[in-house]
C-alpha cells in the first residue's frame, strides 16, 4: 500500500512589509484583498496543525497543489522554500504550482529556480521554466505527474492555461507510465472541470485536458485553487476517474469556506485491480486538532463516485 498526502492552497503568511513599488499593477489588487479577507482566515497556526497531523499519518509522499505563497514577492518565494525545506525532502514531495506563485510576469520562472528541487523529473535538471512540465516522479508503482496551469492574469483574474505543447508533453508520460503499468496521479492547480469554478478563475483547455485523459489514461487527478474538498470524475481510457480537490491548507474555521483539511490517498493492487481510499482529515473547531472528516473508495468494487456533481462530505 502507498500512502499519498495532498494539500493545497497554502498562502504562507503573513504577508512581509511591502514597499509601494512592489504594489505595481496587480500586487495593489491582491494586496487589498489579503487584508480584506483572507488576512482574517489564512493562519500559519492552522498550517501548522494540518501538517502535523499529516505527518503522524507517515505518509510515502507529498502531493502540493499550488499556491504556496500570495503576491508570488520574492520574499514570499524564498518564504515558501524554507517552509517546503521543512515539508520534507525534496524526493517525498512534488510541487505544481498555483496561480497565485505565477501572480506577476516572472515570478514563474523565479519560482522555479527557487523550488526546481520539488518539481524535478527523475534524473532531470529543476526547471527554468514552464516548458519543463509536466515533470514525472515514480516511487514504486506510483507515476507522479506535474502539470502547470499557472500564468500571471490580469487584474480581477485568477484563471489557468492548458496549451497544446504541455497536452504532447503529458500525454507521452501518459502512454509510458500506462504501459509500465502504474498508477498514474496527475497534479494540476486549477480543477479541470467546467463547474468547478467560477468564469473568473476558470482554466483555459479543459476539453484538452479532458480529451488527453481519455485517449491516454489516468488513474487519479489532484486539483487545489477552490478550496473546496470536492470529488468529480471525468472519462478515462479504462473507465472514469476521479478528480480531488481539497480545502486551503491554510483556512482557519469560521469563514466562507471549509476550514483546512488535507487528504489522504491509500493506493494498492496492480493495473485492472487498482484500490484507491480516500481519506479527509481536517480542522472542525478552533481549538480542535485534526480529525478524519469522511473516508470512500473511489475505486475498485465498493467505489461509488458522481459524473459531474461533487460528493457531499
Amino acid at each position: 500500500m502507498f500512502r499519498l498526502a495532498h494539500l493545497s492552497d497554502v498562502h504562507l503568511g503573513p504577508l512581509p512589509d511591502v514597499a509601494y513599488r512592489d504594489l505595481v499593477s496587480k500586487r495593489i489588487t491582491g494586496y487589498v484583498n489579503w487584508h480584506r479577507n483572507r488576512r482574517q482566515f489564512l493562519h500559519d497556526s492552522v498550517i501548522d496543525a494540518i501538517i502535523g497531523d499529516m505527518k503522524a499519518a507517515a505518509p510515502d509522499h507529498v502531493a502540493v497543489t499550488g499556491d504556496l505563497v500570495n503576491l508570488a514577492l520574492d520574499i514570499e518565494i524564498d518564504m515558501a522554500r524554507q517552509w517546503l525545506e521543512l515539508l520534507g525532502n525534496p524526493h517525498d514531495v512534488s510541487v505544481v504550482p498555483g496561480n497565485h506563485d505565477a501572480y506577476v510576469p516572472g515570478a514563474f520562472d523565479k519560482v522555479c529556480r527557487a523550488w526546481g528541487n520539488w518539481m524535478t523529473s527523475d534524473g532531470g535538471s529543476p526547471p527554468r521554466d514552464r516548458e519543463a512540465f509536466p515533470y514525472l516522479r515514480i516511487r514504486e508503482n506510483i507515476a507522479l505527474i506535474g502539470v502547470t496551469s499557472a500564468r500571471a492574469t490580469a487584474p480581477f483574474m485568477a484563471t489557468g492555461y492548458f496549451r497544446e505543447g504541455q497536452r504532447r508533453r503529458l500525454a507521452k508520460l501518459l502512454d509510458e507510465t500506462g504501459a509500465k503499468n502504474l498508477f498514474r496521479v496527475v497534479m494540476i492547480h486549477h480543477p479541470p472541470i467546467r463547474s468547478a469554478v467560477g468564469a473568473h478563475k476558470r482554466l483555459f483547455g479543459i476539453g484538452r485536458f479532458q480529451k488527453t485523459v481519455l485517449r491516454h489514461g489516468a488513474e487519479l487527478v489532484l486539483h487545489g485553487h477552490s478550496h473546496m474538498p470536492s470529488l468529480y470524475t471525468i472519462d478515462g481510457k479504462d473507465g472514469r476517474v476521479p478528480v480531488v480537490g481539497v480545502s486551503a491548507a491554510g483556512q482557519a474555521p469560521g469563514g466562507s469556506r471549509p476550514a483546512a483539511q488535507w487528504n489522504q490517498l491509500d493506493i494498492s493492487g496492480e493495473k485492472g485491480n487498482w484500490t484507491l481510499r480516500l481519506a479527509r482529515r481536517g480542522l472542525t473547531g478552533a481549538s480542535m486538532p485534526p480529525v478524519e472528516l469522511s473516508s470512500m473508495d473511489l475505486l475498485g468494487e465498493t467505489a461509488v463516485m458522481p459524473v459531474v456533481e461533487p460528493l457531499p462530505l
